[in-house]
């Protein structure tokens, strides 16, 4: 090793660095055996260390084009959105998914040439129990990891937890959990002694996912329902919480009556949530009152006469008290009314109650239905249904996969 160490030593000492001699890099595959690039830097790096010549190795080597890992495709881009060009201080991630968020996660790779999309093999045994397996394990050492989930029923939430927590354990370099819709505790009520908050219990088994070598495990949630729900994780999971919102911003700007949306929440709840980051806008609030037996909508501040008004939420399952605000806001003179929420549940195809404005009159159907893709069983349901628009949540995600 001394005869090599003085090698490099003398020919960085003799010779002139010039970025335009220097051969054109090729592209690396991390299937390959050869040792990629930026290894090499870090060898002549540590070589070279004494070497007075040292700045102008690291300076010129950083001039060479970004290493291209991710093999081009030909998903589409979401409306107004561009390829990031890596940069030397963006974080290279190896995004993992289910099947179910396999569409999503082809959108988050198509950000960024700084995420790599990594596949899982997903079987089961005779008996129905998982059959798992993560090929080239030994590749993602030290690497930045990420797993996308979706926790859409109870019978997908075991296979995903058990790869959840095996990836941290494979020497990786930090390991993120993106779950864009955490699904307990959407329709729990704590009103009486043996109520179990399965939210809680959620909470807990995501917080102990064993700990990586970067530390502990970073949760990055959309919009969760019950805000009280973020203090339900423990010290050895770090969560973040993301909204939509900023997304449904930016595409209302994109309407040719922009200047003409208010915002309707349908409740007290949705207001306290999410009227600070729209305070841009002129805003209506309903609220549900009893009556008897009925609990029924009306209006409380605001008036709808006249404009566009999207009503906002987190979420819709059923979808019955958008209905009935739907038609309080036609009552009180709106001339167009459409819908958001971030997480499009809708059980047993209950989407299907939601009609495009065909006549012209609001109370006849929604202009727009806006929901995010955190739900993917809906999207595939709902995408080429009108008045359903699907606004991906890919370059948030992304965003927050560099945090």
């Amino acid at each position: 090793m001394a005869s090599v160490h003085h090698h490099h030593h003398q020919h960085w000492e003799n010779s002139t660095i010039s970025h335009h001699h220097l051969p054109a890099p090729k592209p690396y595959s991390l299937s390959s055996n050869s040792k990629p690039p930026f290894l090499q830097k870090l060898r002549i790096r540590c070589e070279s260390e004494n070497s007075s010549n040292w700045t102008a190795i690291d300076y010129e080597f950083s001039k060479i084009n970004p290493i291209q890992i991710i093999p081009s495709t030909s998903v589409p881009l979401p409306m107004g959105s561009a390829i990031a060009e890596p940069s030397k201080h963006s974080k290279r991630v190896c995004l993992f998914y289910c099947p179910e968020t396999r569409a999503l996660a082809e959108r988050v790779a198509a950000q960024s040439d700084s995420i790599e999309l990594r596949s899982i093999t997903w079987g089961t045994f005779a008996d129905g129990f998982p059959n798992l397996f993560i090929p080239n394990a030994h590749g993602i050492r030290g690497q930045h990891v990420a797993f996308l989930a979706s926790f859409s029923s109870p019978s997908v939430i075991f296979e995903q937890l058990s790869v959840i927590y095996a990836l941290p354990k494979l020497f990786v370099a930090s390991f993120t959990l993106v779950l864009p819709f955490f699904p307990t505790g959407t329709s729990e009520r704590m009103e009486e002694e043996g109520d179990i908050a399965t939210a809680f219990t959620l909470a807990r088994i995501l917080s102990n996912i064993p700990i990586s070598r970067g530390g502990p495990t970073s949760l990055v949630v959309f919009d969760i329902h019950a805000l009280q729900e973020r203090f339900y994780f423990g010290d050895n999971i770090l969560p973040c919480f993301v909204s939509g919102i900023p997304l449904l911003k930016k595409r209302l700007q994109q309407l040719p009556d922009s200047n003409n949306i208010s915002i309707a929440f349908p409740d007290d709840g949705a207001w306290k949530r999410f009227h600070k980051q729209m305070q841009h806008y002129p805003m209506i609030v309903c609220a549900k009152v009893r009556e008897g037996d009925q609990r029924i909508v009306r209006l409380k501040e605001g008036d709808p006469g006249g404009r566009h008004v999207v009503i906002v939420d987190d979420l819709v399952q059923s979808g019955g008290t958008l209905t009935e605000c739907q038609k309080v806001l036609a009552a009180h003179g709106a001339t167009k009314i459409s819908a958001y929420v971030t997480h499009g549940i809708f059980p047993k195809r209950s989407w299907e109650r939601f009609k495009p404005n065909t006549t012209g009159c609001a109370g006849d159907g929604l202009t727009y239905f806006w929901i995010t893709d955190s739900c993917p069983l809906t999207v595939k349901e709902v995408k080429s249904r009108a008045p359903f628009e699907v606004i991906s949540l890919a370059e948030s995600i992304a965003a927050a996969l560099q945090i």
